[in-house]
C-alpha cells in the first residue's frame, strides 16, 4: 500500500485515538490536521488498513463501526450503553473458561471476542 501524507495523517490519528472512534469523527480530527482531507478518502483509507491487517473494525449496536489499530495484546470491552463509553480490559479467568469451553466442546480456540453492554451500577436501568 502506498503511503500517501493523508493516509499518513489517517494512520496518526487513529494510533493515537483512545476511544475507538467511528469515520465521522476519524474525519473530524484528520480535517484538523489537513483540511484537504475529504470523508470518502478516510472511509477508503480506513477499509485499506483493515484489508492489510493493520485496524480492527468494531461494531458496539450504536450503528457506527468503529476502530482501533490491532492490538499488540488481546483484549476485551466493556461498553457502556448509556454514554458509548468503550473500556478495555483483560481478565485471565475469562480467558482461561474460554479456552477450557472450545476444549470440551472438541476445539482450540484461535481467536474471540468479548463485548459486554453495561449500564452504571447506579443507574435506574431494570435487570434482564
Amino acid at each position: 500500500m502506498r503511503m500517501t501524507d493523508q493516509r499518513r495523517v489517517i494512520a496518526r490519528i487513529i494510533e493515537a485515538a483512545t476511544d475507538h472512534p467511528d469515520v465521522e469523527e476519524l474525519y473530524r480530527r484528520a480535517s484538523e490536521v489537513d483540511p484537504r482531507i475529504s470523508l470518502s478518502t478516510v472511509y477508503r483509507t480506513v477499509n485499506l488498513f483493515e484489508e492489510a491487517g493493520l485496524v480492527t473494525k468494531h461494531d458496539f449496536k450504536d450503528g457506527r463501526a468503529r476502530f482501533e489499530p490491532i492490538p499488540e495484546e488481546h483484549h476485551d470491552h466493556l461498553i457502556d450503553i448509556r454514554s458509548g463509553k468503550v473500556i478495555e480490559f483483560r481478565n485471565e479467568e475469562i480467558e482461561a473458561i474460554q479456552e477450557l469451553i472450545a476444549k470440551r466442546l472438541g476445539y482450540r480456540l484461535i481467536d474471540h471476542r468479548l463485548e459486554l453492554y453495561a449500564v452504571p451500577l447506579d443507574s435506574k436501568e431494570p435487570e434482564r
